[in-house]
């Protein structure tokens, strides 16, 4: 599966079909084509719930630059916030706001977006997804629905032991996908 595209969600589900209305017709990754944006997160593989948001995630060179383009292209957008937070080995910057019925979240990291752990749990949670199936795929929704965000429902389905974010990594090996 190709993630750099999102033409794929016009194929998907009804909720896969608005994500991509909303993106396009708001041209929300053409704002942010200078920071290399790929949607990640749940909706993508088809694992998300009601209250599911759509994350991007974005690498900048110039912190700065980046701030201002998210500030100019999307403060006006419902409940905007931006803020800098420091990760385990960067810092980011994460702005939220509301569109049409979506949550947005776009992640800025100095880290190329293939590399940014985000990307990374896509692209092994759609291995794993494939790999064991439909009723893997619906006892994940249901722990998220339970209230486990995906890393940790995916930890406690395959009965891993650890800190769920890097266990789940350690498919990176498993996955011969093309966008390895």
């Amino acid at each position: 599966m190709n993630f750099d595209n999102i033409e794929y969600l016009q194929r998907g589900n009804k909720r896969q079909q608005q994500a991509y209305s909303t993106l396009t017709n708001n041209q929300i990754l053409v704002k942010l084509k200078y920071f290399d944006p790929i949607l990640v997160g749940t909706i993508p593989i088809d694992i998300d719930i009601e209250s599911s948001d759509l994350d991007i995630v974005c690498c900048f060179a110039d912190k700065q630059e980046f701030i201002i383009t998210i500030t100019d292209s999307f403060r006006n957008e419902g409940n905007f916030t931006i803020r800098e937070q420091k990760s385990i080995s960067d810092f980011s910057i994460v702005a939220n706001f509301f569109v049409d019925n979506f949550e947005i979240e776009i992640f800025g990291q100095s880290t190329p977006t293939r590399q940014q752990f985000a990307y990374r749990h896509l692209i092994v949670e759609n291995y794993l997804l494939n790999k064991y199936g439909e009723k893997f795929r619906q006892q994940i929704i249901e722990l998220k629905r339970q209230g486990h965000k995906t890393e940790p429902a995916f930890a406690i389905a395959l009965e891993l032991t650890g800190d769920p974010y890097t266990e789940l990594l350690k498919y990176e090996t498993e996955d011969k996908s093309p966008n390895r």
